[in-house]
């Protein structure tokens, strides 16, 4: 925006964050009325907050629901907000560059993060401890413990937290998800899971002074603080300080629909899991695989799960990129169930297909058509989460936490047993591994002051 237009947006913003500090509460604890509306703040203004954003401002109106403040801990992406954003143009936002103070404007009712995976797990217990309701990114935690003080934190103080696996509330997996339950390709046996997209070589860690405007204690939080370089900012993703790579990105979509379809509604007891980095990224500075495949088994369900993940060329899986296509060019990504009368296949966020009996004869299906479910895939889950920060029942919560927490946990076992280079055999109800002291230290991080995941919620 141009010098004058900023320092109004900033003049008045700061005007509206001064105002936050001393205005009521919009709502009261309990249950929220229809006319009563719920003001939501945005932390972490990357490229999966225009989602976020974009979703909340479609159903302002109809939901009752207003975009209040932001924050980063970036002033230049707080000083480009409403270009990068067209849909906070014109709105009274209140503008943070610390989150804590947003979590402490009382007129807020919420907020949503899109943020690093290191952070989510301690802003969300610091949301819901100020009391604000959540909607949080996947994946929702970067190490197992981090899961259960969430569930905590969420019930402890009475919060609706919502996981950004949006395939929950696409109609047309709804759909599909109840046909399995009905039997549609009989008995299921097993499930397939797969994320085939072309990263290739992510580069080299260059360090650099950091930007003007940049906040870099506050962007590294929890982790171990590192050097500032471009690679850490924009390949996060890839290093395992900030993340824990593909396993736990796409993943966690994947896996969440797997458990889904097949009722599995505890953590698995067996994960095997072997990958690496190889070529094109071998000689990049990620440190997470680029390839990588697992397979879990669930005490009390004789079902077999399996799932790969790779970052350059390869072939399609039953039609999944090739003849039903996924978002971006050469990309496979979906997941396959396998039953005794025949299969189906979910090869994005709003369609399924079957195919039955020995010839594979087309069964039921539903697609959205192509590109549509990537422009409107967050917006069901969005008004979710509203109706049920009214209803103020977590049952309500199509992706509650602990939903999140059992799906994502899958992933960091997958990782911790490619890390061992062998099988981890996990308690469910510990959530601890059987007689594995090595594997265990890898349960919890080590937490940088006084960024600190509480052990009390």
């Amino acid at each position: 925006m141009g010098n004058t237009n900023r320092r109004t947006f900033m003049k008045s913003s700061a005007m509206v964050a001064g105002a936050a500090a001393i205005a009521a509460p919009s709502v009261v604890l309990g249950v929220r009325g229809a006319n009563e509306r719920i003001r939501v703040g945005m932390v972490g203004l990357g490229g999966r907050m225009m989602s976020h954003i974009g979703s909340l401002a479609g159903i302002a109106q109809s939901d009752n629901v207003e975009i209040a403040a932001i924050c980063d801990c970036d002033q230049s992406k707080l000083d480009a907000a409403t270009k990068t954003y067209p849909d906070l143009a014109g709105l009274k936002l209140a503008v943070y560059n610390d989150q804590r103070k947003l979590f402490d404007d009382k007129s807020v009712d919420a907020v949503s993060f899109s943020t690093q995976d290191h952070w989510h797990a301690l802003q969300t217990i610091w949301a819901c401890q100020a009391g604000k309701d959540v909607y949080v990114e996947k994946p929702p935690t970067w190490c197992i413990w981090e899961g259960r003080k969430m569930v905590e934190a969420a019930r402890k103080h009475g919060r609706m937290v919502q996981i950004g696996t949006q395939n929950r509330s696409s109609p047309n997996v709804v759909e599909g998800m109840q046909k399995l339950k009905e039997g549609v390709i009989g008995k299921l046996y097993m499930a397939r899971g797969m994320t085939y997209k072309m990263r290739g070589n992510l580069g080299k860690h260059n360090p650099r002074p950091v930007p003007e405007g940049l906040n870099w204690d506050a962007w590294v939080g929890p982790a171990k603080m590192v050097e500032y370089s471009n690679f850490n900012h924009r390949r996060w993703y890839w290093i395992e300080n900030f993340a824990s790579g593909d396993v736990a990105n796409q993943t966690v979509h994947d896996i969440d629909k797997i458990r889904w379809g097949l009722g599995l509604e505890n953590h698995p007891v067996t994960v095997m899991s072997m990958g690496d980095r190889f070529a094109p990224g071998e000689d990049d500075d990620a440190d997470t695989p680029n390839t990588q495949a697992f397979m879990c088994k669930w005490e009390g369900h004789k079902v077999l799960v399996t799932f790969e993940f790779r970052h350059w060329y390869t072939n399609s899986e039953a039609g999944m990129r090739d003849k039903y296509p996924f978002v971006a060019e050469n990309q496979c990504v979906g997941e396959i169930f396998f039953g005794s009368e025949g299969y189906m296949i979910f090869p994005d966020y709003s369609s399924y297909y079957t195919f039955l009996g020995p010839k594979n004869e087309p069964g039921p299906f539903k697609t959205a058509g192509p590109g549509i479910e990537w422009r409107n895939e967050s917006v069901p889950h969005f008004r979710n989460w509203v109706s049920a920060m009214r209803s103020r029942k977590h049952e309500d919560l199509n992706a509650d936490v602990e939903q999140g927490h059992l799906s994502t946990t899958v992933c960091h076992l997958a990782k911790i047993s490619c890390k061992l280079g062998r099988s981890v055999h996990f308690d469910p109800k510990t959530e601890r591994f059987v007689n594995d002291p090595e594997a265990d230290k890898y349960l919890k991080r080590e937490y940088r002051e006084p960024y600190v995941v509480p052990e009390v919620v």
